[in-house]
Parts: structure tokens; C-alpha cells; sequence
């Protein structure tokens, strides 16, 4: 179970919560899709980068952005 307050976790994103969600959402489908190909043998998606008694992506991908894990590139002005 998570204990990390949403507080502490907007500190890594520069205090946006959008930020936060969506960086959060996008590494939770990367956990899960490694973990889909895992048998296939496609490796394209990174695992995940900590140990974590939970299953969940989404927990994990918070739980690594806590744990300072990944690394945030934000888009530049006007690309989306």
C-alpha cells in the first residue's frame, strides 16, 4: 500500500497535478504492457524499476516517481 502523499508526489512534476496524472498514467501503460509481452519476448517496454508489494501499474508507476525513478521531459511551447 501506498503511503507517499499526492502532495510530496506533485514536488517531482512541478506541483501540477495534470502533470502528474498524466505522467502517472502513461508510465502505468508502459508497466502493463511489459508485463502483457512479457512471455512474447518483445521487450520494448522498460519493467518495473522498483520492488513493490503491489501489483498494480498505476500504485508502481507513483511508487517510482516517489522513489525518483524516472526521468520527465517536458514538451516544448506549441508541441503537443
Amino acid at each position: 500500500m501506498m503511503k507517499t502523499r499526492i502532495d510530496d508526489l506533485l514536488l517531482w512534476i512541478d506541483n501540477s497535478r495534470f502533470g502528474l496524472t498524466i505522467t502517472a498514467a502513461k508510465r502505468a501503460r508502459q508497466i502493463n504492457n511489459y508485463f502483457r509481452h512479457l512471455g512474447e519476448g518483445l521487450g520494448q517496454e522498460a519493467g518495473p524499476q522498483i520492488r513493490s508489494a503491489s501489483n498494480k501499474s498505476l500504485t508502481l508507476a507513483l511508487e517510482e516517481i516517489a522513489a525518483d525513478k524516472l526521468e520527465f521531459e517536458h514538451p516544448e511551447d506549441g508541441a503537443i
